[in-house]
């Protein structure tokens, strides 16, 4: 294991984000900076350890690409002095968080290719199964790697086609058919945007539009944020180009029978205002709190949800079993990022600096309380204790989704089988370690419903993977950093 990382103030599940990607082109030519700093700043939920931007030319030398990235949120990267001195269009932004490996700026995003007859920079959102043995042939053909990233394996792939490759779209197809796992990428080079999306659909992208201008986002929140008119998501495989002439697809030759959209976009990652794949995220968790009560109902006085990931889910058992809905947490807001601790003690302790009960709300009452997940049960059961020592009477808790069985080597930190306390315990003796009354999770097969039936990957729950693992074992000792 490596330092704990930075995360999100809503982060207390032991889950962490994934990392955004929002890129933009401008068919007359305007600096894209500030616009793209806006759409990472919108997705900064997806990623809090660092961001950066890099820029093309439309017209100017092939090798002429700027990048500025670092360590941090958007706002303490990029302040206005910074963006006044990174002129260009195309361009692509990331925000980062790792599932491990050091928190440097060598590892923070895009990555940029100068070393090739046309550079181009690469923003990436996923994880490669595959990427051991891609890197371990391309250091064997004379490759250097100088990150810890698998995004690194990708970006070299595509200058090794381009330099064979009639157009840098084509290198990127030729680069994405060896890749295996979960991908989205954004590709600025001169005068060229280039969006890539993963065959099974695992992570989103999507497109919008604005005046003269396209850009691509890892969620329609971001376009929402900047007033963008908000056209389609790519389809999985696609290869979507972007230039002065318009738009033009290509697919990937090898596409799965069955695509399989993660499902934790709709149970936790994603922003309440995103839509994605034609699914409502709000809709979606509020739909899995209707089932919750449905199939694994509670006598309780009122329904409260785990601020903010569980609140919708919260209000959807509320509607559902007529129970009152209340805000049972005040949430600090201002106590800055927190970080993942070593030990069950520290946990708890981040766990109370950002969450205090309101004792005049569950005082004497039995309560409902509803979250999204439940990884290692540390923060349950801190929750619970809290509820307890202000004065409710009964806790039953409800999990908006399945229990955790398996690790994900998608680019979602699932914890390692060990950690997963579903893994090693029964539902009754869970409910027992942190303390409640009752606990129920979501069945599996309620995410079809969830989802309205969109084909979702559900290994984390099943351990039914949508593609051979092959490098699982490696992955499990020496896990790539998140991209």
């Amino acid at each position: 294991m490596n330092t704990p990382e930075s995360v999100s103030a809503d982060s207390f599940t032991g889950l962490r984000e994934e990392c955004g990607v929002f890129a933009a082109y401008d068919g007359e030519g305007k600096d894209m900076a500030p616009l793209i700093c806006r759409g990472l700043s919108a997705l900064q939920h997806r990623g809090q350890e660092s961001c950066g931007i890099a820029l093309s030319s439309a017209s100017g030398p092939l090798k002429d690409i700027r990048c500025h990235k670092g360590l941090g949120l958007v706002s303490e990267v990029f302040s206005p002095s910074v963006l006044q001195n990174l002129p260009g269009n195309p361009g692509v932004g990331h925000v980062r968080y790792s599932t491990c490996g050091a928190s440097s700026p060598e590892n923070a995003q895009p990555l940029v290719r100068n070393d090739v007859e046309e550079a181009f920079a690469l923003a990436h959102n996923g994880n490669l199964v595959n990427a051991f043995r891609l890197r371990r042939e391309q250091e064997q053909a004379g490759a250097v790697f100088r990150t810890a990233v698998d995004s690194e394996v990708i970006a070299c792939g595509i200058a090794g086609e381009r330099s064979r490759a009639s157009s840098m779209e084509e290198a990127v197809e030729h680069a994405a058919r060896s890749l295996m796992g979960g991908y989205a990428l954004a590709v600025a080079s001169p005068g060229k945007l280039i969006g890539v999306r993963d065959p099974w659909g695992l992570k989103p992208l999507c497109l919008g539009k604005k005046d003269a201008s396209y850009f691509l986002s890892s969620e329609s929140c971001a376009f929402s944020s900047l007033g963008i008119r908000f056209i389609r998501d790519l389809l999985p495989g696609e290869i979507l180009t972007i230039t002065s002439q318009g738009l033009s697809s290509r697919f990937l030759p090898s596409m799965p029978v069955k695509t399989a959209h993660c499902a934790f976009e709709y149970i936790y990652f994603a922003r309440l205002d995103s839509v994605i794949d034609g699914v409502s995220v709000y809709d979606a968790r509020f739909r899995s709190g209707e089932a919750l009560a449905r199939l694994h109902p509670a006598q309780a006085d009122l329904v409260t949800g785990v601020p903010d990931s569980g609140l919708t889910a919260a209000a959807g058992f509320s509607k559902a079993s007529s129970i009152p809905f209340a805000l049972a947490f005040c949430k600090n807001s201002y106590v800055g990022r927190t970080f993942i601790k070593p030990t069950d003690e520290e946990r708890q302790n981040a766990v109370r600096m950002k969450l205090s009960v309101l004792p005049s709300v569950v005082k004497e009452k039995n309560i409902v309380l509803v979250d999204d997940s439940l990884v290692r049960g540390t923060t349950m059961s801190a929750l619970v204790k809290m509820l307890r020592q202000a004065g409710a009477a009964q806790i039953h808790v409800r999990i908006s989704s399945p229990p955790f069985l398996f690790p994900c080597y998608f680019g979602t930190d699932v914890p390692s089988n060990r950690q997963l306390i579903a893994s090693s315990h029964s539902e009754e003796d869970i409910c027992a370690l942190i303390g409640a009354d009752s606990l129920a999770y979501l069945p599996i097969e309620a995410l079809d419903h969830m989802t309205e039936g969109l084909s979702l990957c559900k290994a984390c729950f099943d351990g039914h993977y949508p593609m051979p693992v092959p490098d699982c074992g490696l992955q499990d000792e020496q896990k790539q950093g998140e991209s």
